[in-house]
């Protein structure tokens, strides 16, 4: 009979991309083989801990909650090289919480290996350990234990000491001297060596075994996993891999038989298992202590602030449709609802950094996710959407049968949230604000690519397969064989992409990275190290070792601090207003139903307007027609997956192509605004009210029931629901067919307070767009200055809107885009090299001497300390100094003379000896003695310090051709993407190009980036395509492409390039015909005749040919019939010595030949 056994040293998945053991799976497996309990002990953090603690309980195993902890051979400060013995700079120790106070010491020391010790892992030292041993049991750990590494170097004294000093750390009870037997040849050394360690210090021994994957056919998925890790391939890995299939769960017999010479060491795992009992405590809230006077109670200081806010709400003027008694009495409701569930103090923390950010002037959005459902938070401003208005309901943002932390998420001014989140540390305490983790998965496209890349598959391949995944959210692979039938085939029809597959399915949805959550902030009574350990990223930023789900279940205020652009651009467009002397709308008061709005949205003009300029989303606009801003929101609501299918209905609805039907009359009223058409959670809940009888907090958690999609929690409430409307009267059948339709609808339906709000701001930019253009495209242009592909798209959009665009000027440009006249004048903080110090510097002197005479005079103002040599140039070849210098060339030729002689004229005033100087005199700028630059050399200096043509483009040559050969637009791509268009014809410069080598013969292929006056697009290029093109292909050459659409990687779209060509010379390779121009006044001699038919004969090709004859009094065109045809590129030349210059232009057929 096998001893009793608990694993007590196992890594999940958390140890990331270490392990592929999943939490879940687990606890399955371990009570499958009849263990008790299970440790978890991932590589140096608690990633895990928690969901690990509830899922274990859920399934009736006992967590025992560790860690496998780093520790330093010296002090944890101490990053030098490794120790003599060993390899690395640090030792294994497996720790494990017996109890509550050993969880908390456990977590510190986790804490503090990151924020302290971290030297390539986060590590502790004996010093802190000894300090925080209360409550925690040691295992002397792996081959990379310090008693092991003794071991295996010959020092057996040495071992001995250290078993014995980790003993007086943790107690004679505390520590056990661990033996493991993977096969691996240093595994018996140190097994004979622990056990005459055992007896000289008499340390018990104790069986584990490093667990890194569920079953033994599992290490060859583990082994790819490491590859990923590693970035390398399985034949890399031939070599370098640490494991074998012996590192998996093992059952208690397997352990038994492999350890039976030391029964009692496997019996003695299950003992130490028996030992720990650690719980998180459930119910509890660690909310901050908001500062009162003294006496104060919170509920007092709310009910003033709130009472006093709708007063000053209900005096604003608006016209409402609901009696202020009503606001009244729903004010007293939710108070009294916030008061008995003990969130007074949430509300105040909340309403005071709101406070804050409106009394520094940092715009603050109108509300967020259900929170816009509450009076008390319109009331004291957190948010600016009546509730009352809009039928928003108080339940859906607080339950009061279903306590859990109300949940505000708080949109803020991109470019000043920070300041908002300093004020939080400031007055609740540094130590007490946290930012949260976010963990990175293995994603089912991805999880492909990384496969493959570590089989040795070409990326061409792996791509291909990729690519055969659906686009759906949150899809997995077993998803996609399911409903992509040429994945399927794939599969049956390829061993390798079998195999692909196969271990891709076992790796998907593990994690891969822990990052930061991008708003996520935890803000506690005390610090939060006290409460959850601690984690710092490779950017030096320290967050939660928990999610922000697992953060909330522990009773911590997670607050969302969001910086939302649009709002930048709102209040940079009112600036720019007011600079030019008019009012900005104040939209708090003003009625939502300007026409001109709402033309704009009709006619999907869209382009930078809040959640509504989607290529998708703008068809949907013109299909609908929205006229009301109810119908904007439900718009807001509809434009995602699940709801997406309703669409069509709704608007045929709308539009009285289709009839709405109500099963009960009494829906009407919920109904009506969305034409029958359930969009909204709310809706939901108000029909449970109203049909079922349901009250509103019950109604909530019927709504959230059917947002989890499990059928069976469905199947409960729609027997409550059915019941409850029959109850009351009403018709079982007729209910049973109103459920029917209400179960689809509500699976998907969106928060209705989170649609309005968000239409509230869309809104607000359309408006701005419509009647005050100017200021807002020189508002959106400026909060775009970083991502040169929007900006490129945005400035592409202004001339066909007649808005001009003015290059940058060093005496007229301001930081930003700004208006200027009838145009937008570029701001200096568009120019790449111009960082904001510098112009601020050219701002400053400008505003103190007045506009600058010369570059010389700019140098000797501004100084070489803010203002370096690379500085100026990106100025002057952005056009900055045109206005003063208006040949580019020749200042850049002679940039260096100027600058160093106005530095010296700087540097001798500065020493005393300004006389030797004429410093009104100016240096000149000469003539170039070299000719002037091109064109072309002037645009791509604009393009590389601007991130757009601003007085001409490079394609502008070919516009005439390339309307002929029907070219997509690279700007009109996002429109393709939702249609199934196949190939299709674009033009473009090549930048970016990188030539790439795979495994493999003959695995070369390119990345690079097309970009035409619109837009900047990724393409690669593969196979014959790249090697039919590498001859030519570089950064700067204009080339005609044929490509078809990639799936979105990372929601940018991406061409895949089937042939390529160089645009010189295009109009003539690509031409069916040549049409030649004969004046026969001038050229109808025998002799030009002969000449003109021997060169026709002598340049044979493909393109047929076209005579326009031209006589004294007539003009015909003939296609003679003895040509076969003709080559216009090597022709064309030929023909202007005959018949001079212009005298044959190409033709293309209608499919663009």
């Amino acid at each position: 009979m096998a001893e009793p056994f608990v694993h007590l040293h196992l890594h999940s998945h958390y140890s990331l991309l270490d392990c592929t053991i999943r939490l879940d799976a687990l606890v399955r497996q371990v009570a499958e083989l009849g263990m008790p309990a299970v440790a978890l002990t991932d590589h140096g953090n608690l990633f895990g801990a928690y969901e690990f603690y509830e899922t274990a309980r859920a399934a009736g195993v006992r967590p025992v909650l560790g860690c496998e902890v780093y520790v330093a051979p010296g002090h944890r400060t101490d990053r030098s090289p490794a120790p003599a013995f060993g390899r690395k700079p640090y030792h294994h120790l497996v720790l494990l919480a017996e109890n509550q106070r050993g969880w908390q010491n456990l977590a510190e020391l986790v804490t503090r290996g990151y924020l302290e010790g971290f030297y390539h892992r986060p590590r502790i030292d004996k010093e802190i350990l000894a300090a925080h041993a209360e409550g925690l049991i040691g295992l002397s750990g792996c081959l990379s234990g310090e008693v092991a590494a003794r071991l295996l170097a010959g020092d057996r004294q040495g071992a001995i000491r250290a078993a014995e000093e980790y003993r007086e750390i943790l107690g004679r009870e505390g520590f056990f001297l661990e033996i493991q037997d993977h096969g691996l040849a240093e595994e018996a050394l140190v097994r004979e060596g622990m056990r005459a360690v055992a007896t000289a210090t008499g340390i018990p021994l104790v069986v584990t075994n490093d667990c890194h994957f569920h079953r033994r056919e599992d290490v060859e998925a583990h082994r790819v996993l490491i590859g990923i890790g590693q970035n390398k391939t399985l034949a890399d890995l031939a070599r370098d891999y640490a494991y074998n299939d012996e590192f998996y769960v093992k059952s208690p017999e397997e352990m038994s038989r492999l350890f039976s010479d030391v029964p009692d060491a496997v019996a003695r795992s299950a003992e130490i298992a028996a030992r720990c009992r650690v719980s998180f405590a459930s119910g509890e809230f660690h909310l901050p202590r908001y500062q009162l006077e003294p006496g104060e109670l919170p509920a007092d200081r709310l009910r003033a602030l709130a009472r006093e806010g709708l007063a000053l709400r209900l005096a604003d003027g608006r016209k409402r449709r609901h009696a202020e008694a009503e606001y009244w009495a729903r004010l007293e409701h939710e108070l009294s609802v916030i008061h008995n569930v003990g969130f007074e103090g949430y509300f105040l923390v909340v309403w005071d950094f709101i406070r804050f950010a409106r009394e520094q002037g940092i715009p603050v959005g109108p509300g967020r996710g259900s929170a816009a459902g509450s009076v008390v938070a319109y009331a004291l401003r957190i948010t600016d959407i009546d509730p009352l208005e809009y039928d928003l309901l108080f339940e859906r943002f607080l339950n009061p049968d279903r306590i859990s932390m109300p949940d505000i998420d708080i949109d803020f001014c991109q470019r000043r949230r920070d300041k908002v989140i300093d004020h939080v540390r400031k007055l609740y305490g540094e130590e007490n604000v946290c930012q949260i983790a976010t963990f990175n998965i293995l994603q089912a496209r991805s999880v492909i690519r990384d496969v493959g890349r570590v089989m040795g598959m070409s990326f061409a391949e792996t791509d291909r397969i990729a690519k055969l995944v659906p686009e759906t959210l949150g899809v997995t692979l077993e998803d996609a064989l399911r409903d992509s039938p040429r994945l399927a085939e794939a599969v049956a029809a390829n061993p390798e992409i079998a195999k692909l597959i196969d271990i891709g399915k076992r790796l998907e949805g593990l994690a891969r990275h822990c990052g930061v959550h991008a708003a996520g902030v935890v803000i506690a009574p005390r610090p939060v190290r006290e409460i959850v350990p601690l984690y710092r990223t490779s950017r030096n930023e320290v967050v939660t070792q928990f999610d922000k789900d697992v953060i909330e279940k522990l009773g911590l205020l997670k607050m969302d601090f969001l910086g939302l652009r649009t709002l930048t651009v709102i209040a940079d467009c009112m600036e720019s207003m007011r600079q030019a002397g008019i009012t900005p709308p104040d939209f708090s008061r003003m009625p939502l139903d300007d026409p001109g709005v709402y033309e704009l949205f009709c006619a999907g003009d869209t382009d930078g307007v809040f959640q509504f300029e989607s290529s998708g989303m703008r068809d949907l606009l013109r299909t609908v027609q929205p006229r009301r801003f109810e119908e904007l929101a439900a718009l807001n609501a509809l434009y995602r997956p699940g709801p997406m299918q309703w669409i069509d209905d709704y608007a045929a609805r709308k539009h009285g192509r289709a009839s709405i039907t109500y099963v009960f009359p009494e829906l009407e009223e919920i109904l009506a605004e969305t034409y029958g058409v359930i969009v909204y959670q709310e809706q939901v809940m108000r029909i449970a009210v109203r049909i079922a009888g349901f009250s509103m907090a019950r109604a909530d958690t019927l709504r959230k029931a059917m947002g989890k999609k499990i059928k069976e929690l469905i199947d409960e409430q729609g027997e409550h629901f059915v019941s409850g409307a029959v109850a009351k009267g009403y018709p079982r059948d007729k209910v049973a067919a109103l459920w029917q339709q209400i179960v689809p609808f509500a699976q998907y339906g969106f928060n209705k307070s989170h649609s309005v709000a968000y239409a509230f701001v869309a809104y607000q930019t359309a408006y701005l767009k419509a009647h005050y253009p100017l200021h807002f495209w020189a508002a959106l242009l400026s909060s775009e200055v970083a991502n040169t592909d929007k900006l490129a798209g945005y400035v592409a959009l202004l001339g066909p809107r007649g808005i001009r665009l003015l290059g940058p000027d060093i005496n007229a440009s301001q930081l930003p885009f700004t208006v200027e006249g009838g145009a937008i004048r570029v701001g200096l903080s568009a120019i790449k090299g111009v960082g904001e110090a510098a112009v601020n510097s050219i701002l400053a002197a400008r505003a103190r001497q007045g506009p600058f005479r010369s570059l010389a005079d700019f140098v000797r103002r501004c100084g070489e300390r803010s203002i370096n040599r690379k500085v100026i140039e990106c100025l002057v070849r952005a056009g900055a100094f045109d206005a003063l210098h208006p040949d580019r060339g020749a200042l850049l030729a002679q940039l260096g003379q100027v600058v160093d002689v106005a530095l010296r004229q700087v540097q001798s005033l500065e020493a005393g000896q300004g006389f030797l100087f004429d410093l009104d005199g100016e240096v000149e700028v000469q003539p170039s003695p070299t000719p002037p630059a091109s064109k072309e050399e002037l645009l791509s200096g604009e393009r590389e310090t601007l991130g757009f043509y601003l007085s001409g483009h490079p394609l502008d040559r070919y516009e005439a051709v390339l309307a002929e050969l029907r070219t997509v637009r690279l700007s009109e791509i996002k429109e393709l993407a939702t249609r199934d268009v196949g190939s299709f014809s674009v033009a473009g410069l090549v930048s970016g190009l990188a030539v790439r080598q795979t495994k493999g013969p003959g695995h070369r292929w390119a990345s690079f980036f097309l970009e035409d006056r619109t837009a900047v697009v990724r393409a690669v290029a593969f196979g014959d395509a790249f090697a039919k093109a590498e001859r030519f292909l570089a950064d700067g050459v204009p080339v005609l492409a044929e490509v078809s659409l990639r799936p979105p990687k990372n929601e940018q779209l991406e061409l895949l390039v089937e042939s390529v060509t160089p645009l010189e010379g295009i109009e003539h390779r690509r031409a069916s015909a040549l049409l030649i121009d004969l004046d026969l006044t001038r050229f109808g001699d025998q002799e030009s005749l002969e000449r003109l038919h021997q060169a026709i004969l002598e340049h044979d090709g493909k393109a047929s040919i076209l005579l326009r004859l031209r006589g004294e009094s007539f003009t015909a065109t003939v296609r003679p019939t003895r040509v076969l045809g003709v080559n216009p590129t090597t022709l064309v030349p030929v023909l202007s010595t005959i018949l001079g210059p212009g005298c044959a232009r190409p033709v293309f057929s209608r499919n663009g030949g």
